[in-house]
This record gives structure tokens, C-alpha cells and sequence, in this order.
């Protein structure tokens, strides 16, 4: 059995850990007496020990993120009553800053605050020695990244058929926007190029397909970029399909003309706009041209066939309602795919903090840290943004409404939705688990009742984006009648094959 256990909490089955490859992968010659351990944070407690202390580990190392802290903490507190003997060891960004005060912290019997892949090697080897280090606070070293292993290796092959696949050609970011952990970084770090595509390669050969990079900037340096692009135009099949986290302003010829070459559903730009607001912009460190970043973000939606998932965050220091809803107004006339409409979250070690008095910013001091009021703000605003967003996340990012979209939208998007919102909010007293022919049937009566659509032209779109859906019986709202729903069509991308096929 193994003696020493890495685990996690995932958010959900599908996603993996890089983080605990890379820590496996760096154990040397402490491997062969570790193993990895994934759950996700529906899983009990109770659950989640029996299945740790079924191997009777030594040590277990947890990863501890913003989603999972809660959930971790009651796994430690189970397995410290249980088992009081074995070591607990937290890493991760989340017990990373402002360490002593945590209580999952003071459960711990170690804490690696930062990069761990040679730390943990370290701590471990004097543990399993029986040498306990009297420091319970390890500060993390960083390794230089050609000194460490590749951990793609530790992805199964059961992993790479059902579950999403992580990757990272580079790690850091030069840039310090306030409210991104990256900002503590003092630069973009990349790993040897040939040796990554050559772990890239082998993950190919394995038969994966679905690429999704970690990297902060991608698109930082371009011959790298090109590099990277190359590789995979070289392979393009039917089922290639590729997530990089793009800079919005950066986008020079040569990287246009290889972006051209990428067919519809095969590549997917996750661009971060956070604000439109120049006063904004400045009061939280982004630099960020926005006139070239309007321009390429309209070349890529008219001259591409790239999936465009955008971000905006709302509650920043300094922007009112009207402000953010300029900036929605301004992306949405640039057609991106999605829109990601985040409220903002106090990560632990952010600088963002600093406006904390200035702009009487009030966060929820429990996980996600999410912003509850500022100066320009109040609550119940912020409130009614929550629901906003989860129901932009519903009707407009979901590639279901495409017909019906423009019409919900009409000369002033902003506005519009958040009438929508907040009426549908009353209606049904939800944002969850809404029924796909009910919340279909609530946005046909919103659109009559609340923002007056004429009844024929709504009907008629809705109608359309209705036998789309692949659902089964009547139609819930007033109409003609269809001879069939169309089978949804099964694929692991599914939102960006239906906007794919609105095209």
C-alpha cells in the first residue's frame, strides 16, 4: 500500500489535477511509494476519508483551491479524528497567503505556501525518514522549470477519453492586474519548447485530442505561439480541439494567418476584458489597448471561425452599474461566442486589497470571497448581478438561443437583460435547475409581457431554436407545431457546436 496519498477535491468529475501529476511526477525516488487520489466536492466527507485511510497512508497531501477549501477542511477535520497520526500536508494557492489564520491551516501538520514539486519531495523524504522538520509553514522553492519532470505521463488513459486534459507550455505572467493571482508573478516562465512538444506528441499518439492550456499568456510570445499552433495544424483532424487563454491586443500577421488555418471547432480563445473602463483599468494595474483590442476582437469574429469565450468582471473599484453595462453593451455589438460575466473575489494574496477602505469594498468572508458591496454598489444590486449573470450564463452563452437572442437584446442589450432578469427571477424565484421546455416557455412570456416583443416574430425564432434542442413533446409555448425535434447532436464541446452550427 502506499504510504504517502496526493489528493484533491475537484469541481467536478471531469476535470483533473495537473497540480498532483506534477507533484507525483517529482517525487523521485519516493514514487514508487505514492499514489494520486481524485474526488470532487460533492462527494461526503465521510466518504472521501474511508477511501484515504483504506490505503492506511502515512501522509496525505491535499491541494487546496478556492472551490475546495470548505470541502477540504471537512475531510481533514474526519480524517484527524479518526486517524490523528497521519500527516496532513496542504499546498495550493488557497492556503498559500495569509496561512496562520485559516483553520484549515492550523489542522495541518505542514503547509507548502507556493511551488511544491521540490518541496514536497523534500518534506516527505525526512517524514517517511522520521525526521519531522519543526517548521509547520514550508515557503515553497521554486525549481527551475528544465529541472523539473513532465507529468503527462500520470494522465490514464481513462483520463484522456472522458476527462478534460490540462496542459501548460509556460508558467507566470508579466502582467499585474490587482485582482489576478498571476499579479504576484514577475514574469512568464516557459518550459523548453522542443521537450514539451515532444510530451505533446506522445499525448497525441495516446490518442488525445482535446487540448486545454493553462498558459496565462499565450500569446505572449509569438514565436512560441506559432510554434505551438504549427504543431497542431500538422495533426488537424475532424477531432482536434484547442483552449489557449489569449492578451486581447497582441495579435501580429503571422499569428492571424495561422489562426485562419484553423477549421470551425477546433480552436477556442478564452480572452479576458474584465472592464472596458480606462479609469478602472488604471485604478487596478491592467494595461490594455483598447481600441486594437476592439479591432482584433471583431477580425477574429468576422475573419475566423474561432470559438470567442470573453470575460468582464463586475464590482471592480471605481466602476458604478452604468459603467459595466457600457462595456457589456460594447462587447456584445462584437459578437463573441460567450461572455462570462464574473463577479469579483477577493483571492487570497491579491493586491486588490488595497482599495478595500477607499472604495468601501465589503467581501463575503467565506468562499468564493465574492464582492457584496462597494461605494458605487450596494447589495441588493449586486444581488440582482448574480442572477444576471447565471441567467446570460443560461440564455446567451449556451448557443441555444440564437435566433431569439438579437431579439431579447434589441438597441440595448444591457438593459434588456437585466429587465429580463429580474423579471424571470420573479417569476419562477430561481436561477437553477430550470427545466430546458420551462425556462423556454418563461422566456417567450417575458419577452411579450416584459419587453414587448411582438408575439408572431418571437414565436417564430423561439420556434426555431426550439427544434434544435432535441427535446421531446410539445412545445411549451404557443406556436406552430414542428413535425419533430431534432436529436442534440452528442459532442464534449457542446456549446461551442451549436454556435458553430448558427454560423
Amino acid at each position: 500500500m502506499p504510504q504517502l496519498l496526493l489528493s484533491t477535491l475537484n469541481a467536478r468529475y471531469t476535470h483533473t489535477s495537473l497540480g498532483l501529476r506534477y507533484l507525483y511526477a517529482n517525487l523521485g525516488s519516493l514514487q514508487p511509494l505514492a499514489a494520486i487520489h481524485e474526488f470532487t466536492i460533492s462527494m461526503r466527507a465521510l466518504d472521501i476519508a474511508e477511501q484515504l485511510l483504506a490505503e492506511q497512508p502515512r501522509i496525505i497531501g491535499f491541494g487546496v483551491y478556492i472551490w475546495n477549501v470548505q470541502e477540504t477542511l471537512q475531510v481533514v477535520e474526519v480524517l484527524k479524528t479518526l486517524a490523528p497520526e497521519c500527516l496532513i500536508i496542504l499546498g495550493g494557492p488557497e492556503v498559500s497567503h495569509e496561512t496562520e489564520t485559516q483553520p484549515l491551516s492550523l489542522l495541518a501538520d505542514y503547509v507548502i505556501t507556493g511551488p511544491g514539486e521540490k518541496s514536497l519531495h523534500q518534506l516527505c523524504t525526512a517524514l517517511l525518514a522520521d525526521r519531522r522538520p519543526e517548521q509547520k509553514i514550508i515557503p515553497g522553492e521554486q525549481a527551475a522549470l528544465a529541472q523539473l519532470h513532465f507529468p503527462y505521463a500520470f494522465y490514464t488513459q481513462h483520463d484522456l477519453q472522458h476527462r478534460v486534459i490540462y496542459v501548460e507550455a509556460s508558467r507566470g505572467c508579466p502582467f499585474k492586474c490587482e485582482f489576478c493571482l498571476s499579479s504576484l508573478d514577475k514574469t512568464a516562465y516557459p518550459f523548453e519548447l522542443d521537450s514539451f512538444l515532444a510530451q505533446m506528441a506522445q499525448l497525441w499518439q495516446r490518442g488525445l485530442r482535446q487540448f486545454k492550456f493553462v498558459d496565462r499568456t499565450f500569446n505572449l510570445k509569438i514565436a512560441t505561439t506559432l510554434k505551438v499552433l504549427d504543431f497542431f495544424l500538422e495533426r488537424l483532424d475532424q477531432d482536434t480541439f484547442l483552449h489557449f487563454e489569449l492578451i486581447p491586443d497582441h495579435l501580429p500577421e503571422a499569428l492571424r494567418e495561422r489562426i485562419r488555418r484553423f477549421p470551425p471547432g477546433s480552436l477556442q480563445f478564452e480572452i479576458g476584458i474584465q472592464t472596458f473602463n480606462p479609469a478602472v483599468q488604471a485604478l487596478i494595474s491592467r494595461r490594455q489597448d483598447t481600441a486594437t483590442t476592439v479591432a482584433n476582437l471583431r477580425w477574429l469574429r468576422e475573419e475566423t471561425q474561432v470559438h470567442l469565450h470573453t470575460d468582464l468582471i463586475f464590482g471592480l473599484p471605481g466602476e458604478d452599474l452604468e459603467s459595466f453595462a457600457q462595456g457589456f453593451d460594447q462587447l456584445v455589438r462584437l459578437r463573441p461566442h460567450e461572455i462570462q460575466v464574473g463577479i469579483l473575489k477577493r483571492l487570497r494574496g491579491t493586491p486588490i486589497i488595497r482599495h478595500t477602505e477607499a472604495f468601501s469594498m465589503r467581501y463575503n468572508p467565506s468562499p468564493p470571497y465574492n464582492i457584496l458591496c462597494t461605494d458605487r454598489i450596494n447589495f441588493a444590486t449586486l444581488q440582482r448581478m448574480n442572477r444576471f449573470a447565471r441567467y446570460w450564463d443560461l440564455i446567451g452563452n449556451s448557443g441555444r438561443f440564437e435566433q431569439t437572442l438579437p431579439l431579447l437584446l434589441e438597441n440595448s442589450p444591457f438593459q434588456r437583460f437585466w429587465e429580463l432578469g429580474q423579471w424571470l427571477y420573479r417569476q419562477s424565484g430561481q436561477t437553477h435547475q430550470i427545466a430546458l421546455p420551462r425556462l423556454f416557455q418563461l422566456i417567450h412570456q417575458a419577452g411579450i409581457e416584459q419587453l414587448g416583443i411582438d408575439a408572431g416574430t418571437l414565436t417564430d425564432a423561439m420556434t426555431a431554436d426550439y427544434s434544435l434542442t432535441g427535446q421531446k413533446g410539445a412545445i411549451p409555448f404557443s406556436g406552430p407545431q414542428p413535425a419533430g425535434g431534432m436529436p442534440a447532436a452528442a459532442s464534449r464541446n457542446p456549446r461551442q457546436k451549436r454556435h458553430a452550427q448558427a454560423r
